[in-house]
């Protein structure tokens, strides 16, 4: 299904009524007292179109006032379309708030072939995220094999703030095209696939591919250790580039993305079982940085932007990688294998080292679901952010509160490189568990060897990449994290 469309009308009493749904906003103070503080004029001229009160009507109802719960008000006029009233508590309508009010008027007309036109928020600061919110709760995917066809809203909002409009949509875009490519399942999805799919995707937005396989990389010593475990179609590198003319003395940013299109774990192989069922998802970095330099052509910055997808499988067969392997990274260094389900640090440090000799970034920043004690430090809403540069760690942390990517700057342990120490090899890539913990600050002092002196910064994300549930902007599965967030990062850049 493609992505869903945010439109603009005039606030006006008659562009509402052409909507088969108008969604006001409420809220609830201790005393039990109902106010409208959006729109508030605008509302009284609808109930007295429809001769209703609708803080009775909301009351009746013993609403909680919890941000996001919903009510339904059945209305009907001759000369208007309009249907429904669907009230929507505000919260302390923030912006945070403003995002699950979206996202829970997305939700509840999800798969239904019907127009709403809501006022729940006509601010400049929360209109933005309040539209994708709502064009993110109706994300649907699957292939099941019905023909019924899959109905989609329309939505409108208020034409006082159009930009606002146009950007929301691009971001929309963006986030659907990464939540498809999640949840597309690893018999479709190689990394041939993915390299199928950023030349089409760049054929429509106008920006530039390179790809590279087999015998081309054999340089890259991380990304053939891993794919090579799946030799058919075997792993690609995939460097998308925003360049466009009279760019080049603009700032560079360089994304790189964890692309493991299936993670079994290799010979270290995954227990309990049944966690390899969401690893189809391993690839979420790339698709959130692919979906990143595809949207740029729409923004427009000042900054050329380059992307570079390190895809691979991650398969257990007999051309498997094994422990106590020894690689050697693009650029030289040489890594002792420890764990084979710790593969991702071992392509991004590829395109981190690739990106450091030969694309001269002001900005390093590489994205991927890398570890699982990243989750269970900050759970499924915030990301682990790792840099050296406080005011970029500050930069990335607001627009992450702005934009609902959130992420919390985590510290980079210089006392715990040790644990990095190999006797054979120039590093271990992973700690020895037993001795060491702090998996995700290893994990990103290990890929800090390979970033040179650029300003780098890691987003480990692997528990917000994924829904384990289906609720609020996000369905179970892939949430499309990391895309609003670099995107607002970027174009805020001077």
């Amino acid at each position: 299904m493609a992505a869903v469309v945010i439109h603009t009308k005039p606030l006006t009493l008659s562009s509402i009524f052409e909507s088969d749904v108008v969604a006001i906003g409420f809220c609830k103070s201790e005393s039990g007292e109902i106010t409208f503080p959006v729109a508030a004029k605008l509302i009284r001229e609808i109930e007295s179109h429809f001769n209703l009160t609708f803080s009775d009507e909301i009351a009746f109802l013993n609403p909680s006032g919890k941000v996001g719960e919903i009510f339904e008000i059945p209305v009907s006029s001759e000369g208007t379309r309009c249907e429904r009233v669907i009230a929507v508590a505000l919260g302390a309508n923030s912006a945070s708030d403003s995002r699950l009010v979206g996202a829970a008027l997305g939700r509840k007309i999800r798969g239904k072939s019907v127009s709403l036109f809501s006022i729940a928020e006509t601010s400049r600061a929360n209109l933005r995220g309040h539209a994708i919110a709502l064009g993110l709760g109706t994300y649907q995917w699957n292939l099941k094999s019905e023909t019924k066809k899959v109905l989609s809203p329309k939505f409108f909002v208020s034409d006082a703030h159009p930009t606002e409009i146009t950007n929301a949509n691009s971001l929309i875009g963006a986030i659907w095209h990464t939540r498809d490519m999640i949840h597309t399942p690893s018999n479709i999805k190689t990394p041939a696939w993915m390299a199928s799919r950023a030349r089409a995707m760049a054929n429509k937005s106008g920006v530039s591919v390179k790809v590279l396989s087999g015998k081309q990389l054999q340089e890259f010593g991380g990304l053939l250790a891993v794919g090579n475990s799946s030799p058919k179609p075997g792993p690609r590198f995939i460097e998308v580039s925003y360049a466009p003319p009279g760019s080049k003395n603009w700032p560079h940013v360089v994304l790189v993305g964890k692309g493991i299109t299936f993670d079994t774990g290799g010979v270290s192989l995954k227990r309990p079982y049944d966690t390899m069922i969401g690893m189809k998802s391993d690839m979420s970095g790339a698709a959130a940085v692919l979906a990143v330099v595809n949207a740029m052509p729409d923004f427009a910055p000042k900054v050329r932007v380059t992307a570079l997808l390190m895809c691979a499988e991650n398969a257990l067969s007999g051309t498997s990688q094994r422990p106590s392997d020894v690689i050697t990274q693009y650029g030289g260094t040489t890594v002792e294998i420890i764990n084979t389900d710790a593969e991702g640090r071992l392509v991004l440090a590829d395109g981190l080292a690739y990106a450091d000799l030969n694309l001269d970034p002001d900005y390093l920043i590489d994205v991927a679901t890398l570890t699982g004690a990243a989750t269970l430090g900050l759970g499924r809403q915030y990301a682990a952010m790792y840099t050296r540069s406080g005011s970029l760690a500050k930069k990335l942390y607001e627009h992450g509160e702005n934009s609902g990517d959130r992420v919390w700057h985590m510290p980079l342990v210089d006392d715990y490189a040790i644990a990095l120490k190999s006797s054979i090899a120039d590093l271990n890539h992973t700690a020895d568990k037993p001795k060491f913990s702090a998996g995700s600050v290893t994990a990103a002092l290990f890929l800090e060897k390979f970033a040179g002196d650029r300003n780098w910064v890691h987003l480990d994300i692997a528990g917000t990449a994924r829904s384990e549930t289906d609720t609020g902007e996000n369905p179970k599965g892939g949430t499309g994290f990391g895309v609003r967030l670099l995107i607002d990062w970027i174009v805020g850049l001077k």
